[in-house]
């Protein structure tokens, strides 16, 4: 089926369309992606998440990951490398702290 074809089906832009289905557009509208899986005839189904205190432990551990790299580069920048046991309980750390702060320190990039 052509983008042309989606689009009028599902009465979107085809640029909309196309940014959409080449994952060009990574926070799409809830909305427009259902009006594309009608177009489309797809069912969509959630992915399962787990519970709030997992879905929470996996981002703080992401960012932590992110906040130890950060760490890391400054440090390999100064001739100074942390070893990766001291990294990985760095990350545990940001992680803990994450987790015991507020929803903004954990979700805010």
């Amino acid at each position: 089926m052509s983008l042309q074809t989606v689009a009028e089906r599902s009465g979107l832009g085809v640029r909309t369309v196309q940014r959409v289905l080449s994952l060009r557009e990574p926070k799409a509208n809830l909305d427009t992606v259902l009006q594309i899986a009608d177009a489309l005839n797809v069912e969509l189904r959630p992915k399962e998440a787990g519970t709030a205190h997992l879905v929470r432990k996996r981002e703080a551990a992401k960012k932590a990951a992110r906040l130890a790299a950060m760490v890391q580069g400054t440090s390999a920048l100064e001739s100074q490398a942390i070893p990766k046991k001291d990294l990985r309980d760095i990350e545990d750390e940001i992680a803990d702290r994450l987790l015991s702060g507020s929803a903004r320190q954990l979700w805010a990039d």
